[in-house]
């Protein structure tokens, strides 16, 4: 195996994901994928993520291969795996401050997402989507419920913590920006300011919901 992520990013859809992958894009010069890779490149890696969530992590190696970080679902679901393959790589977890903050914009982007594919007919975005929500964690039942989708959250921020030595884990706010990128990264911060995409808005306009 070639380069391996030297970021592993921890946090879940909608906490700042897409703004991380630009930021660790130009901090590290390398690219960051994410789930828009994905979209990108199915043909290529669909098949990979599926065997990888499945448990045969040499896949997790192929697909994750030349890339400087990894972010987002479905990385970020791999996240223990990630990090006991790469032991080197610093853990980012991003976070929205709360659950309900994070719920507020979750709801209406991936959820409505996923929502919208369980009732369409593309069988195999279906079954991806379940195999994801399955092996991060969201029962079969109730993933759309807002209380289970909390205090899954939660559980999640919480399993992050208690597994990821404080040295090696970098907890992080789009608000916060790149001082703790780069000072976990050894790297000095640009001089520009730290961007933000994908917000709430622009994904729903993409998406063709409103």
């Amino acid at each position: 195996m070639g380069e391996h992520p030297r970021v592993i990013g921890a946090g879940l859809p909608r906490t700042g994901t897409s703004s991380l992958k630009q930021g660790l894009e130009q901090l590290l010069g390398g690219r960051c994928y994410h789930m828009f890779e994905l979209i990108q490149r199915n043909e290529e890696d669909g098949v990979r993520w599926v065997q990888a969530l499945q448990g045969d992590l040499e896949k997790l190696d192929a697909v994750l291969d030349g890339w400087a970080a990894a972010v987002d679902w479905p990385a970020s679901i791999m996240w223990r795996e990630m990090a006991e393959r790469f032991a080197d790589a610093v853990v980012v977890l991003s976070h929205r401050g709360s659950a309900d903050t994070w719920w507020t914009s979750a709801n209406e982007t991936v959820w409505e997402a996923m929502r919208r594919t369980e009732d369409g007919d593309d069988d195999v975005v279906r079954f991806f989507n379940r195999l994801m929500r399955r092996v991060a964690g969201l029962p079969q039942d109730g993933w759309d419920d807002p209380a289970i989708a909390k205090a899954w959250y939660d559980r999640h921020y919480a399993e992050v913590l208690d597994t990821i030595p404080t040295e090696r884990l970098v907890i992080w706010q789009p608000s916060e920006g790149w001082e703790p990128l780069c000072g976990a990264l050894g790297i000095p911060v640009p001089a520009e300011p730290f961007g933000h995409h994908n917000r709430k808005a622009d994904f729903r306009a993409r998406a063709g919901f409103d």
